[in-house]
């Protein structure tokens, strides 16, 4: 029996990760810390309370005293930070939040890894650290050698954090892994993120904000198979490598949008055009040899099953959804989104 700590365990990929573990591993204990901010949704566990092997603490990754006090109690083989700001606006809005969750939170973990001798601390990462690919180059994709370019504060704050963990590993030998991922989608993703999004709005026949015109690429991920591979990664990858995992899915982000609509009967007339993002990433894709090759890893959900998957499951979890796009949401989205929508109206 291994006791797994897994960081940000209530949002949306670490909830998924805890389901997962638990119906693979019943002979683990998973002990979930996460500090609740918006996209940090207690509810979300309400299964994984019942089992007698859950543990769940309100904790700050960057409270020294609380994650060494919590390391202290369960002494943790395996620890899994999924933990970080994560949406680009918010980042571009207030870098500093993002720097210090994203990379003083991870250097506390780390630190704490150290001190009570944790056998494996992998590090969710991203593949936005690579910056982005041209649209008219279909056959690039990164690798894990490809150089880190970021793009907005979010993305430098994981790079950042990628770098640290890696010199953990050379100075101080902690045994460390980190995988960098594409887009995720599925069950339990926060409204503000794009398929989420324009599921809500399309419901409520509300606009749908596209950036720009829609043409950026992104290669999407069912979160339950990212799941699964770091479930390889941390008990049977190499310590101190880094490992891709992308969907085989690229896909522009116009069309997403229009197969959402199509699925729930509305019209595109509901699509509105707005400015895009700042340094808005033009194409993402990330290659997942290594891991296929190491680990046996590949994909198994393929987009035009998953969406459908992640539709219905929005469709039959409103109860889960409505709650937050019915609170704070609504004032970010309206500060995001508001005057971009005025301005494409006139």
């Amino acid at each position: 029996m291994s006791t797994i700590l897994v960081t940000g365990g209530a949002g949306f990929i670490g909830a998924n990760f805890v389901y997962l573990q638990l119906e693979k591993h019943p002979e683990d204990r998973i002990v979930c810390i996460d500090k609740l901010t918006y996209a940090g949704n207690l509810h979300t566990l309400d299964k994984a309370m019942q089992s007698p092997n859950f543990r769940f603490e309100k904790i700050d990754i960057c409270d020294r005293e609380a994650v060494f006090a919590i390391f202290k109690e369960e002494r943790p083989d395996i620890v899994v930070n999924f933990a970080a700001e994560s949406h680009v606006d918010r980042s571009i809005e207030n870098p500093g939040v993002f720097l210090q969750t994203n990379i003083v939170g991870t250097q506390v973990l780390m630190d704490a890894s150290r001190e009570y001798k944790v056998k494996r601390y992998h590090q969710v990462s991203t593949d936005e650290v690579y910056g982005d690919l041209p649209l008219d180059r279909p056959d690039l994709l990164f690798t894990e050698t490809t150089p880190l370019k970021t793009s907005s504060p979010y993305s430098s704050s994981k790079a950042g954090a990628d770098l640290l963990v890696n010199a953990y590993h050379r100075t101080f030998g902690l045994p460390t892994t980190i995988s960098r991922c594409s887009n995720n989608y599925g069950p339990y993703q926060f409204p503000e993120k794009l398929i989420p999004l324009m599921i809500a709005n399309a419901l409520a026949n509300k606009p749908l904000p596209v950036y720009g015109e829609g043409l950026n690429v992104r290669d999407w991920l069912y979160v339950e198979d990212h799941c699964k591979a770091i479930d390889l990664i941390i008990r049977q990858g190499k310590v101190g490598e880094v490992y891709n995992i992308g969907g085989h899915n690229e896909m522009r982000n116009i069309d997403i949008v229009k197969i959402i609509i199509k699925a729930l009967g509305k019209s595109e007339d509901l699509i509105t055009y707005v400015a895009d993002r700042k340094g808005h990433d033009m194409r993402y894709a990330i290659d997942p040899t290594k891991i296929h090759n190491e680990l046996g890893w590949l994909p198994e959900t393929m987009f035009a099953e998953g969406i459908q998957k992640t539709i219905a499951w929005y469709l039959s979890n409103k109860d889960w959804w409505e709650k937050i796009v019915s609170g704070e949401y609504v004032h970010y989205f309206e500060k995001m989104y508001g005057e971009r929508l005025k301005k494409s109206q006139k």
